[in-house]
């Protein structure tokens, strides 16, 4: 099969022909029908991410058919339209056994723990927990999104920051995550203000329903009751908690490979909350797919950009300029 295949950190990587998965006991494999390009795949080829051994495959979010089961998998067909989140969890572990396994202390990655999407067949591990049936009418391109950044901010937005109507939400970063947590969180009913140095992806954040949008918050007073940092970075963790109302709360979406520095004076006589969100569980994601369907959420709108396994080498390097304004999608 054809994949895009890192030899080196940081280094352009190539697509080139490599072995297609075998399919292990409780695992499936995919045909890749649409894989979406991450931030968090940048991480991975610029080496932030221990679990990577080279030469590797990136690609966490994707949506497509079932091409070969595993010994233990019952109730899925050859051919069956499916994502799953880019957690794969154990499904027998005590987080599991209590609903949570989006912190699976078991859990693998594609696209980090083994070879992952960005290729023509991808394996899913402990198979028969992580797959989410695809309803017919949902597209493989916005249900590849469903996998990491929809899914992902639907959870830290609904569940994780538990965003009523009403409150005043500040989203940091409109990149995949950060538009779909404005669609969300304005879903919800509450007022979003959206910031973002690119004004591209700010005009994209009014469409979502962002009621303002700001290149910067320093400085600013703004009251709000949650913040959410789906970029990571340290600065926009300052302005995040500097503009957050008494007892107002903080959701890390982002990631922080340099770390962070967190002003716990304030924390604690505010009483801030910081609160971590990192993906969804494949039972959550019904409630998300029902909000889809019903319109209340239009994932297909995020998507910008649609590209080739061919251009998926260039196109990831070029994030360390900087995210394009929407989601892009690779179709493999």
């Amino acid at each position: 099969m054809r994949a895009v295949v890192i030899e080196k950190y940081g280094v352009v990587p190539e697509v080139r022909e490599v072995p297609e998965p075998s399919v292990a006991d409780g695992s499936v494999v995919l045909k890749v029908e649409a894989t979406g390009l991450c931030r968090s795949d940048w991480h991975g080829w610029m080496g932030h991410d221990s679990d990577i051994v080279l030469p590797h495959v990136p690609g966490h979010e994707l949506a497509g058919t079932v091409a070969a089961i595993g010994a233990g998998v019952e109730g899925w067909q050859v051919g069956d339209r499916v994502t799953t989140p880019f957690i794969c969890a154990c499904g027998s572990c005590d987080e599991c056994a209590s609903g949570n396994q989006q912190v699976c202390p078991n859990q693998l990655q594609p696209g980090f723990n083994y070879w992952g999407s960005f290729a023509e067949y991808v394996a899913i591990p402990y198979a028969q927990v992580n797959l989410v049936r695809l309803p017919d009418e949902l597209d493989f391109g916005t249900a590849a999104g469903l996998g990491c950044r929809f899914a992902t901010s639907y959870r830290a937005v609904r569940q994780v920051g538990k965003v009523e109507a009403g409150e005043t939400v500040v989203v940091y970063g409109c990149g995949g995550v950060g538009l779909s947590a404005v669609m969300i969180a304005a879903a919800a009913g509450a007022r979003v203000i959206a910031v973002d140095t690119n004004p591209a992806a700010l005009q994209l954040a009014v469409q979502y329903g962002a009621a303002e949008t700001l290149s910067t918050t320093v400085g600013a007073d703004l009251g709000a009751h949650v913040t959410f940092d789906a970029l990571g970075s340290n600065d926009l963790v300052q302005q995040a908690l500097r503009v957050l109302r008494p007892r107002g709360r903080h959701v890390q979406i982002g990631l922080l490979p340099s770390g962070v520095q967190l002003d716990v004076s304030r924390l604690i006589g505010q009483e801030l909350q910081w609160l971590g969100s990192h993906g969804m569980p494949a039972h959550a994601y019904p409630e998300m797919l029902t909000q889809v369907a019903q319109g209340n959420l239009n994932p297909a709108a995020l998507i910008t950009r649609t590209i080739t396994l061919a251009e998926t080498p260039e196109a990831l390097a070029a994030l360390t300029n900087g995210t394009p304004a929407g989601v892009t999608i690779i179709t493999p």
